[in-house]
């Protein structure tokens, strides 16, 4: 496997710019090529520099595809952004290369949703003309949760064959249950952004009755700023913290040591597709979830057993880190039941393994 990538540049501002052309890392079969493109380096890119860093990098990779024609078998292309696209699509036109067109939300939703292009405005339009084309193009499409596939399906009309359900998963081996010592933490990892519901839960730590229970926000993002200020008005410092981002593989060692994992999203349609890899993540550990939004999250943790869906009031969300705090019985059940599901459906084997049946299929065809 050949993976082409840009230069590491979010969260924004976390890294310094590079302007090499090409950097190589090498990890068993895989070789990743990292293609320079533009790298934003402020916390909030203004709408020339997203463009230019969601642009500039598929184009260096059509660019490599186009030289390295003969080196490979199939392309798949993921987004968002869906500009990424861009790189396979002269392939998949032409016909004489699998492509796989992999969508993990629904960006131009998301963005009319959170207000960073105009609903109906001529960037949502030529956006979708493009995703469409680029979709029907494809020879496959795989989506990470079901109802994104319907989505796409009934929006650009294509056939049920066409759409593959590969979900995000977890290592499974890596995330696993230890024997540290609980602290009563509710922690939230990832990406802390718009389409997370962290205000409510910031709020609702000032509802908890149970003594020491804390809240750490592990990562960074757009919000981070506005939730730390939040804090500072609300005087919270004593139960609301912010780790920042930390290394990939220190995450297991958070989990085990906290109480209740969180998975808020907002409550918009927009958003009804979408499942947080951090649920799975949570569940691997025998972590308790507590959920927040529409749509697949709700269905998750209802087919799991792994958590409790809350609504995102801060009042709701109290009342549910408190009985969970207060109940090391209902938690144990739920970090049970939560990591036997995501063994069964999402570990990454599992997933990888369905992944490898598809591309063998189409480039057997």
């Amino acid at each position: 496997m050949t993976v082409l990538a840009p230069p590491p540049a979010f969260p924004h501002g976390q890294f310094e710019r590079t302007w090499e052309r090409k950097a190589t890392q090498t990890d068993k079969d895989v070789t990743v090529y990292r293609l320079w493109a533009w790298q934003p380096i402020v916390e909030n890119p203004g709408f020339l520099s997203r463009m230019a860093y969601y642009l500039l990098f598929p184009l260096h990779a059509l660019i490599w595809l186009l030289f390295n024609y003969r080196g490979y078998d199939a392309i798949v292309t993921s987004s968002p952004p869906i500009f990424t696209g861009l790189a396979g699509l002269p392939f998949g036109i032409l016909g004489r290369k699998p492509l796989v067109v992999d969508v993990r939300d629904l960006w131009i939703d998301a963005s009319v949703g959170l207000g960073f292009i105009s609903d109906g405005g001529v960037l949502e339009r030529v956006s979708r003309a493009y995703e469409g084309f680029l979709l029907r193009t494809a020879d496959r499409v795989t989506v990470t949760t079901t109802v994104l596939g319907e989505r796409l399906g009934e929006q650009y009309d294509l056939a049920p064959h066409e759409i593959v359900h590969l979900p995000n998963g977890v290592d499974t081996n890596e995330y696993r249950p230890t024997d540290a010592e609980t602290e009563p933490t509710i922690v939230y990892t990832g990406n802390v952004g718009h389409a997370q519901a962290l205000e409510p839960c910031v709020r609702a730590m000032r509802e908890l009755e149970p003594p020491g229970a804390t809240l750490e926000i592990v990562g960074d993002g757009d919000v981070r700023d506005e939730l730390e200020e939040m804090v500072d008005d609300e005087g919270l410092h004593d139960r609301v913290s912010f780790r920042g981002t930390v290394p990939r593989e220190a995450i297991p060692g958070i989990l085990n040591e906290a109480a209740i994992g969180i998975a808020p999203l907002e409550d918009d349609r927009t958003l009804e597709y979408a499942v947080p890899t951090k649920a799975y993540e949570y569940m691997s550990c025998e972590l308790p979830v507590v959920a927040t939004g529409v749509g697949e999250i709700e269905s998750l943790i209802n087919d799991s057993g792994g958590g409790v869906f809350s609504r995102k009031t801060p009042e709701r969300l109290a009342d549910t880190f408190e009985m969970l705090l207060n109940d090391s019985e209902k938690r144990e059940s739920l970090g049970t039941a939560g990591r036997e599901h995501v063994i069964e459906y999402y570990d990454r084997e599992v997933v990888a393994q369905r992944l490898d049946n598809m591309l063998t299929e189409l480039v057997d065809t």
